[in-house]
């Protein structure tokens, strides 16, 4: 177990697997694309983030990964844990395939009441909910392949054992069925119990069970409201309260495809969740990123009291390319983390998508910017600046090899123009401008650059927009408009 810093010129990386006893990746100093400080898998393929839990000063992360191949196969669980959401450990793979299947997406608890039994009352167990995919059944034509199963942990997420009452909920004949998200909520009585947020192909279905093996089906949401161009995925129940001080619930759900850029992205409705039931205050489609590359994002569980906060990380990339982008021996990233919160704009409520303040770690002495242009120190920094009372701005980013990078807002649009920013011939797609409506004013503006990403937040995280490039060069120039003013820049290490 190595100490992972995401530096492009870290050491040898060794990931154990389960079932492949070893593979050992040393790149070299000038791997192109590898991120500076956004979490990427030592070696192979890696989607969506998974088991988000934090336990004893450790936050979990495991992610969709397949260990042997740059493009997507069996899944398992890849593992690794940080104590600042900055420097992250990787550990061996937590979960393997198995006879029921591959190990798909879902969510870990800390069941501190040990209801499940599987750990002791002195020692409760870490519990992980996930998807069985029957690879084999899919094939044959069988339309309840995917189920769901539990493991447990005792020895703080380091090695899990699978339940042998697997799977603990059955198919229904649903061909998508996946995904679980389980969260503890308490009831009006007080007393507590556990609900299971599941994607059923083009709905959500919410379970509930006192020990996390015997599920009971509540209800289901969303047939015919919200986005519906492709199936719903990765499914997030959130309790929030308002600015005034009203409790409401947040109801995450991935599609792919029919996001607003093409292809992948995380919708949600706000409303009330009671007596197991989910219903929306409307039926208006809205993003949590307008960028095209966050997707399958999803919250921790058993954050201390003391924060206070909903924390969530996204997967970097989209369905419609994520195969193919030119990245040798690792494929994908995650967006940075992300403190969730309820705002209003002319009396409609939104989602916002703050940077966890953890990043400002991250940052070296700032770097002054004359004459509205700068030269950039490395692949990896932060831009911050105040609009000046001007409701447009641009930032254009540009290297040695003519390529660009623009972002803007103008007429009520805020862009992030990818074009001309580096490699493209991979997918048709990828080299366009990406555009969201933003209708009301936009105040300051935080970017985040790293070596293949960028990342748009406009009013600490009212608008947000992701986007992957290939940049064949690191970016060296900014050039700010005369609307932008105490632009800031600092480099981004992690220390």
């Amino acid at each position: 177990m190595l100490k992972n810093f995401f530096s492009i010129g870290f050491l040898t990386l060794i990931l154990s697997c389960q079932s492949n006893p070893e593979v050992v990746f040393t790149p070299s100093e000038s791997e192109q694309f590898r991120p500076d400080y956004h979490f990427t898998p030592p070696a192979g393929w890696m989607n969506d983030p998974n088991g988000l839990v934090y336990l004893d000063g450790e936050y979990h992360l495991f992610y969709q990964h397949y260990p042997d191949s740059t493009v997507w196969g069996p899944m398992h669980w890849g593992h690794a844990v940080s104590k600042d959401l900055v420097s992250w450990e990787h550990l061996p793979i937590a979960i393997a395939p198995d006879s029921l299947g591959y190990i798909f997406s879902g969510s870990a608890v800390y069941d501190a009441e040990n209801t499940s039994g599987l750990g002791t009352a002195e020692n409760p167990p870490l519990v992980a909910i996930y998807t069985y995919h029957d690879a084999g059944g899919e094939k044959s034509g069988k339309s309840d392949f995917q189920t769901q199963g539990i493991a447990s942990s005792i020895d703080k997420g380091r090695t899990w054992v699978k339940y042998d009452g697997n799977p603990v909920l059955p198919n229904q004949g649903i061909r998508d069925f996946r995904d679980p998200k389980v969260s503890q909520i308490t009831q009006a009585d007080g007393s507590k119990t556990w609900v299971m947020t599941l994607a059923a192909q083009d709905r959500i279905q919410f379970f509930k069970s006192g020990d996390l093996k015997n599920w009971t089906m509540l209800s289901e949401f969303g047939q015919g409201i919200g986005a519906h161009g492709g199936v719903w995925e990765c499914p997030d129940l959130l309790p929030f309260k308002t600015p005034s001080g009203e409790e409401k619930f947040v109801l995450l759900v991935s599609i792919n495809p029919g996001g607003p850029q093409k292809g992948s992205a995380t919708q949600y409705f706000i409303g009330n969740f009671d007596n197991g039931t989910f219903t929306p205050d409307d039926t208006m489609i809205r993003w949590i990123d307008y960028g095209p590359d966050n997707y399958a994002g999803v919250t921790w569980s058993n954050l201390p009291k003391e924060q206070d906060r909903t924390l969530f990380i996204g997967w970097m990339s989209n369905w419609l390319y994520s195969q193919v982008v030119p990245t040798k021996t690792w494929r994908s990233a995650l967006t940075v983390p992300r403190e969730l919160s309820l705002f209003e704009v002319n009396g409609t409520l939104l989602l916002k998508s703050a940077p966890a303040p953890e990043l400002e770690k991250m940052r070296a002495d700032e770097i002054e910017i004359k004459d509205r242009t700068s030269n950039l120190p490395s692949q990896a920094f932060e831009i911050l600046a105040d609009l000046g009372g001007s409701d447009s701005f641009s930032v254009l980013f540009s290297n040695e090899d003519g390529e660009k990078l623009l972002i803007m807002k103008d007429q009520g649009l805020v862009s992030i123009d990818r074009t001309l920013a580096g490699k493209s011939d991979f997918q048709e797609d990828f080299a366009t401008v990406h555009s969201a409506p933003m209708s009301w004013e936009a105040k300051e503006i935080r970017i985040f650059l790293d070596a293949s990403s960028v990342e748009l937040f406009v009013n600490d995280g009212e608008l947000v927009m992701t986007s992957i490039l290939f940049p064949n060069r690191p970016w060296k120039i900014v050039e700010v408009s005369e609307s932008i003013s105490d632009p800031k820049i600092y480099p981004l290490k992690i220390k």
